[in-house]
């Protein structure tokens, strides 16, 4: 059975803090370190996460959108019933415009353009997804190239994600033949083995304020 405690894989927690970026009395927008969970996880011992530390500080904060474990990045976290509802319409309207920048293998030809390839999930590999036009939900990514390092023979990209599937990122870039640096799933063993974490970080957040409907934007540089 899927939900089997004994199936289900143990993800270890980062020591690395989350960092408060902004605080109102109506959300939290915070930069959540690579290897930990935005909620819970099934298995008991994957309770430490992001939403569970911000909560020893902020017991009212509620989650909207998520980031994978293995990705760091910006997350807004609202504090009131209404500030949950009202952005959680903008991520449905997808009003809310997220870009993120990974490090990715080769240099990617052409330098801008967009990917468009159907997600579904992978009955024989799971919890993995894969690109199906058969099952697959339509799934559109805009990218940019910002820099190649020809030593390095690895791109630094700019990644607007127009639908929000699961790994849709990752395998996006694997699917065209540039996977994320650090990838463990869907990169070969030798990009994987490039960097010590997956190279993908949700850089720049903008909404609207669920109150005062001003737009707002935060940036976060990566790391790597």
């Amino acid at each position: 059975m899927a939900d089997d405690i004994s199936e289900l894989a143990i993800l270890k927690a980062t020591e690395q803090p989350w960092q408060l970026l902004y605080q109102d009395e109506q959300l939290l927008v915070v930069n959540k370190p690579a290897m930990l969970l935005t909620v819970p996880g099934r298995h008991p011992d994957n309770f430490d996460c992001l939403i569970s530390r911000v909560q020893r500080e902020f017991p009212q904060a509620q989650v909207v959108h998520r980031l994978d474990y293995d990705t760091s990045g910006l997350v807004i976290l609202p504090l009131t019933k209404a500030a949950l509802s009202q952005i959680s319409k903008q991520f449905q309207a997808r009003t809310v415009h997220k870009d993120y920048q990974a490090l990715v293998s080769g240099m990617v030809n052409p330098a801008e353009g967009s990917i468009n390839l159907p997600i579904a999930a992978d009955p024989k590999r799971r919890p993995l997804y894969k690109i199906c036009p058969q099952s697959g939900k339509a799934s559109l990514t805009h990218y940019r190239t910002l820099s190649f390092d020809q030593s390095l023979q690895q791109s630094r990209l700019l990644l607007s994600p127009v639908t929000g599937r699961s790994h849709q990122l990752r395998l996006h870039l694997s699917a065209i033949g540039h996977a994320i640096l650090g990838d463990s799933l869907y990169a070969s063993t030798e990009v994987a083995a490039k960097a010590a974490r997956l190279c993908l970080h949700a850089a720049f957040i903008e909404f609207n304020h669920p109150v005062t409907g001003k737009r707002m934007q935060f940036s976060a540089a990566p790391e790597f």
